[in-house]
C-alpha cells in the first residue's frame, strides 16, 4: 500500500487515507442556507474516495461571510441543511468535516465570477466590515473596517462557539477553525492589520489573544474525542518570511497545548501585493514539515500538490500527515481513483463506493465495455 492510502487517526476517527478534500467556497447559499447545490457537490466528493470531506468557509454570523452567497451557521435552520450534507458525506464513506469563520474586513464582497470586490455602499446587498484595525486590505477590497471593540471581540468569540455547536449537532466530526487567509483571526495576528494598543494587539501576546482565547472558547464545547483543527497562514511573504514563520511555529505549540489536534498550513493572504512562489510544485510542503517538526503537532496542507507524485512523497517523507487537494476534485471527484491507479494500488477502483467501484473493476480493461 502507498502511503497516501494509508489510514490516518487522529482522536477517535479514522480517515480511510491521506486525501483531504479542502474547504473551498461555493458560493451558492441562500441567507445562508444550503441548497440542492451544496448536497449533491458534497456528497459527490465524498464519493470519489476521499478520507476527509471539509464543508467550506461557513460563517458564524451574517457579517462574517464573504459574500452575500456563502453558507452560515447562526440559525437552527442552517444547521438543518447542514446535517444532510454531513450525513451524505458520512454514507458515502468520508469523514465530515466543516470550516468556521468570520471574514473580517475581507466581508461584504461579491462572489469571484461577479469582480470579488466590494460590494459599494449604497448596494443594499452589502454591510459593514469588521477588524481588530480600522485599516482597509486595498485592492479591489477598499472599504474600510470598523475597528472592533472588547464587546465585538466577545460577540464573535460566542458566535464562534455557538457555530461548533450547532456543526456537531448536525453531526461533523472534524471541525476546522479558519485563521487563515486575511480573515479575522489572522488579521489580529499580522502586524500589516492589527495596529491596536490593547491586550488584543501588539506584541506577540497580544496579536495571538483572539486566536488562542477563540480556540479555547471552541475547545470547551467541542468534545475531546473529535478532532479539533484550524487551517492557519503561517507565512505571507512579504519580505519578513523567517520572522512570521517562526513567530507561527511558537503559536502553533500554543495551539497544540490549548487543544488542537492538527494545523492545516497555509499562507496569510493578508496583503494584496504578497510575493508567493505559486510556480513551485508543493512550495508549502517544507514549510509544513518545519512546523511539524518544530511545532510537534500533525499538519495538512495544500497549493499545488495535486499529483500522484507529490501528494505520495510529503506523505511518505512525513512533511505532512494529509494532503489538501482542491481543484483536482473540482475537475474529478473521483480523483482518489485516478490516484490510486497511478500509485498500482491493489484494486483501485475500491476508493469508491461499491455501485461503482464493482461495475470499475470488474470490467477494468476491458476494450468492448461501451456503457
Amino acid at each position: 500500500m502507498s502511503a497516501l492510502f494509508s489510514p490516518f487517526s487522529l482522536k477517535d476517527v479514522t480517515l480511510r487515507n491521506r486525501i483531504a478534500v479542502p474547504p473551498m467556497c461555493q458560493y451558492s447559499a441562500v441567507d445562508g442556507l444550503t441548497t440542492d447545490w451544496h448536497e449533491a457537490h458534497y456528497t459527490g466528493m465524498a464519493r470519489g474516495g476521499a478520507g476527509l470531506v471539509i464543508v467550506e468557509a461557513t460563517a458564524v454570523s451574517p457579517e462574517g461571510r464573504i459574500s452575500p452567497s456563502c453558507t452560515g451557521l447562526w440559525t437552527d435552520a442552517q444547521a438543518e441543511g447542514m446535517a444532510r450534507i454531513a450525513r451524505g458525506i458520512k454514507a458515502a464513506g468520508a469523514v465530515p468535516g466543516i470550516q468556521i469563520a468570520h471574514a473580517g474586513r475581507k466581508a461584504s464582497a461579491n462572489r469571484p465570477w461577479d469582480g470579488d470586490d466590494h460590494i459599494p455602499a449604497d448596494d443594499p446587498r452589502g454591510w459593514d466590515t469588521l477588524a481588530p484595525s480600522a485599516i482597509a486590505f486595498g485592492a479591489n477590497l477598499p472599504k474600510v473596517p470598523k475597528a472592533m471593540t472588547l464587546d465585538d471581540i466577545a460577540r464573535v468569540k460566542a458566535d464562534f462557539v455557538a457555530a461548533a455547536r450547532r456543526a456537531l449537532a448536525a453531526g461533523f466530526e472534524w471541525l476546522e477553525l479558519h485563521f487563515a487567509h486575511g480573515y479575522l483571526a489572522q488579521s489580529f495576528f499580522s502586524p500589516h492589520s492589527n495596529t491596536r494598543d490593547d491586550a488584543y494587539g501588539g506584541d506577540f501576546a497580544g496579536r495571538s489573544r483572539f486566536l488562542l482565547e477563540t480556540l479555547a472558547a471552541v475547545r470547551a464545547v467541542w468534545p475531546e474525542n473529535l478532532p479539533l483543527t484550524a487551517r492557519f497562514g503561517v507565512i505571507e511573504y512579504d519580505g519578513r518570511d523567517e520572522e512570521t514563520l517562526a513567530e507561527s511555529i511558537d503559536l502553533t505549540r500554543l495551539f497544540r497545548e490549548n487543544g488542537l489536534d492538527l494545523l492545516n498550513v497555509s499562507v496569510n493572504f493578508g496583503i494584496p501585493d504578497a510575493q508567493i512562489p505559486w510556480a513551485t510544485p508543493a512550495f508549502l510542503a517544507p514549510i509544513a514539515e518545519r512546523v511539524r517538526r518544530e511545532a510537534a503537532i500533525p499538519v495538512a496542507s495544500s497549493w499545488s500538490m495535486d499529483s500522484a507524485e507529490i501528494a505520495e512523497r510529503v506523505i511518505a517523507d512525513q512533511q505532512m500527515d494529509l494532503v489538501m487537494i482542491g481543484r483536482a476534485h473540482l475537475a474529478n471527484p473521483h480523483y482518489p481513483y485516478v490516484l490510486a491507479q497511478k500509485l498500482k494500488e491493489q484494486n483501485p477502483a475500491w476508493v469508491m463506493p461499491a455501485p461503482y467501484a464493482h461495475w470499475l473493476s470488474r470490467y477494468r480493461g476491458s476494450a468492448n465495455v461501451t456503457e
